[in-house]
């Protein structure tokens, strides 16, 4: 899997409250505008937020879904305030807390149940 690119890398399973972050935030941003030179800029500038764990672009009414570490509530004020509301284009922020993770993984077991050897068929066609 690592020859076909597949596997693109390994990565440690890191407890972030033993690193003194128990705050995950999952932010959903929406954007003034949506066309390409607006979704650019921000995704960007995204990049150079260090408190950021992932952005994903989106469907429907949210433009981009952020998840945030932070060490607590007056951390993620100073990410919210110097941080994600500046970012161009940004229209509205909604900010959600995680209370605790119920289910983390990196790919779910269905899907590596259908990987398939190449010039083979898939399960369930």
């Amino acid at each position: 899997m690592e020859k076909t690119g597949i596997i693109k890398g390994y990565a440690a399973n890191i407890d972030v409250n033993a690193l003194g972050f128990p705050l995950t935030v999952i932010v959903h941003i929406t954007l003034d505008r949506q066309n390409e030179d607006a979704l650019a800029r921000f995704e960007t500038e995204i990049h150079k937020c260090p408190d950021v764990i992932s952005c994903h672009l989106m469907s429907g009414a949210d433009d981009y879904q952020v998840q945030v570490l932070a060490c607590g509530m007056e951390d993620y004020e100073r990410i919210h305030k110097q941080h994600l509301s500046r970012l161009p284009g940004v229209a509205r922020l909604q900010s959600s807390f995680a209370m605790r993770t119920v289910v983390k993984r990196s790919i779910s077991p269905a899907a590596l149940i259908m990987i398939r050897p190449a010039g083979t068929q898939r399960r369930g066609k």
